[in-house]
């Protein structure tokens, strides 16, 4: 069985690759997952209102907080293979 960091990488890569356009919201789930199993807890400052797009990144990530690592990357590699799945 394939450790989980390894799954991880492998699922990162294939979502990179792939020929696939996640939605606006698979793409937000993205990066939150992904940033919550690499960083952990956002803990930078809440950009500008204004920033529409950092907002929303922020806001997304900050939902997961005290999620652990590992339960982000199992996020993670599912959302990418529900994304690859049914977009194939």
């Amino acid at each position: 069985m394939m450790h989980l960091k390894e799954a991880f990488q492998e699922a990162k890569n294939r979502i990179e690759s792939h020929q696939v356009e996640p939605s606006n919201e698979e793409l937000l789930q993205l990066y939150a997952y992904f940033k919550q199993a690499t960083i952990g807890n956002n803990m930078v400052e809440e950009p500008s209102n204004l920033d529409f797009k950092a907002i929303a990144k922020f806001r997304a990530w900050k939902k997961l907080e005290g999620m652990d690592s590992e339960s982000a990357m199992s996020r993670y590699i599912d959302l990418v293979n529900a994304i690859i799945e049914k977009k194939s």
